[in-house]
């Protein structure tokens, strides 16, 4: 029989662990060890602390900070993981010296500082600068649709919030109703009268919350010229509902300026609103005025670096912003590949895009506004089956920023229309007498309107634009995928636009150290 050296799980043994040893140089957790004792000035937390005379010590931020960041880095925003790590795994136990701060405090921690965060995002970019890894000749900017701690089931209209209210007050009523039945008759019933209970119980914390929303809150205006009314969410107001690429989300839309030469983040902010055009001044402006706050430079844009953004950031808005403060901008707009002519032959050798199945969407591909014939001039408009469509009226979009003729096909004819089940979304509504004929519509903005529009045309057609907006996926797309991905930022875990911020600058901050961990001098001294 073989021997083999004997071993008993229950037995005790003493290990010396020096937590400086477990921080290896060339790790993220050296780095932001690193960091936060040497380079990062942490006064900017004090202003919060008031127990110099009494009052029991608080956890150093230092502490707080390297954990949370290491978390994030992990893609961990639990607060209670967080709580669990420092007591189990060894590089958090190293960051935090063996100490195991509450969870509330952590969450406290990550929502209570944004201007402090904000501090830290800006020395941390200055030490990218002092390091070289800021070139100030490109700026990509783009935006990275994430959901929120809200459901967009909450989301509504004041008049569909009213409306949800006044259907849960009837289904209350009918419960109850139910309940006082069950009390009367079925009295050995108790398990079906304890469930009447739950679902009363869940029906009015769903009723009350809606109403006292209602009974505080204002409704949300749209930033357009009509001032429509926009949803409002009860758990989350200050988040919106936005289509991303996985459908639509209940969330904020964190955007990131990126420089070309490291791809370090410039800029990070978040915006609870799903139109991109409406962030792309803010970040400028911001980007401007962190280069002012950290001496680098008093007005960028002055010295020719290049601002480069995706098509949803176009608007004429944005153009004429872009032409009158003298910035060295390229944004395309929707028709930039058409008018390219390397993109000429692309339907012939790919082939027509896949049509969206039903399954997915409750939409179908139908004959599009491009094969009606329209005038302009005289402000009428014909189907393919060759009926006139009626001026229905005429006005600026929803976003205030295109006047449109709207056009209706009418109902007689669409009716026998042949070509009905193709030009309709819905050919069975042409059988209702409410129903309507197909809609259409068009844009007639002057060319005196878009000439800022024009001026973008002329820059982003020509052969330099194109090659300069071609940097821009390959600038900015990895920066998103790091985080996103990599670093695991699915959804944000706090509320309201400032908590989400800071979360979002956290996440920008990590991935800017890593670029000092990998580039800067923190590269070379692990080598």
């Amino acid at each position: 029989m073989p021997k083999f050296t004997p071993y008993n799980h229950d037995q005790h043994a003493m290990v010396v662990i020096n937590f400086r040893d477990q921080l290896q140089p060339g790790t993220f957790e050296h780095a932001i060890h690193y960091l936060i004792n040497n380079k990062l000035d942490l006064s900017v937390f004090n202003y919060a602390y008031n127990n110099k005379d009494n009052g029991r010590p608080a956890y150093d931020p230092a502490i707080l900070l390297s954990i949370i960041l290491f978390a994030y880095s992990k893609g961990i925003t639990s607060s209670r993981k967080i709580e669990w790590n420092c007591t189990n795994n060894i590089i958090f136990k190293a960051l935090a010296c063996d100490t195991v701060p509450h969870f509330i405090t952590i969450a406290s921690f990550i929502s209570s500082y944004p201007q402090a965060i904000e501090a830290l995002f800006n020395q941390i970019l200055l030490v990218c600068r002092e390091e070289g890894l800021l070139g100030n000749e490109l700026f990509a900017i783009d935006g990275c649709k994430l959901p929120s701690n809200a459901s967009k089931e909450w989301s509504g209209t004041f008049k569909e919030l009213k409306q949800k209210r006044a259907k849960l007050q009837k289904l209350i009523r009918h419960h109850i109703r139910e309940h006082k039945r069950i009390d009367k008759y079925e009295k050995s019933d108790e398990e079906r009268r304890k469930r009447m209970e739950q679902t009363l119980a869940t029906l009015n914390k769903a009723h009350d919350k809606i109403d006292a929303f209602l009974k505080t809150e204002e409704p949300r205006v749209g930033k357009s010229q009509r001032q429509l009314e926009v949803k409002s969410n009860i758990t989350d107001n200050e988040s919106a509902k936005m289509a991303a690429s996985k459908g639509v989300i209940q969330g904020f839309n964190g955007v990131a300026a990126v420089d070309q030469k490291h791809q370090v983040i410039v800029d990070a902010q978040a915006f609870g609103e799903g139109q991109e055009h409406r962030t792309l001044e803010p970040v400028i402006e911001a980007i401007n005025a962190r280069y002012q706050t950290l001496n680098i430079s008093e007005y960028i844009y002055a010295e020719g670096v290049i601002v480069t953004a995706d098509t949803g950031f176009a608007n004429e808005a944005n153009m004429k912003y872009l032409y009158e403060n003298t910035i060295n901008g390229y944004i395309p707009d929707n028709k930039f590949r058409s008018r390219d002519p390397k993109f000429a032959n692309q339907k012939a050798k790919y082939g027509k895009r896949q049509p969206i199945k039903k399954s997915e969407s409750n939409y179908k591909s139908v004959i599009p506004a491009s094969d009606f014939q329209f005038d302009p001039i005289a402000k009428t408009c014909a189907c393919p089956a060759g009926e006139s469509l009626w001026l229905k009226r005429g006005g600026m979009d929803q976003y205030g920023e295109h006047h449109k003729l709207y056009f209706e096909g009418r109902l007689s004819k669409c009716r026998v229309c042949t070509l009905k089940e193709e030009c309709m979304q819905n050919p069975e509504s042409a059988n209702d007498r409410k129903g309507h004929g197909r809609q259409v519509s068009f844009i007639v903005d002057t060319q005196k309107k878009n000439q800022y529009t024009e001026w973008m045309k002329t820059r982003i057609d020509s052969e330099k634009g194109k090659a300069i907006y071609g940097h821009c996926m390959s600038v900015v797309e990895p920066v998103f995928a790091n985080i996103t991905h990599n670093k695991g930022l699915k959804h944000f875990s706090v509320r309201g636009k400032t908590n989400v911020q800071a979360q979002w600058k956290l996440f920008c901050m990590i991935h800017n150290i890593e670029k000092l961990k990998n580039y800067g001098e923190l590269a070379v001294s692990a080598g």
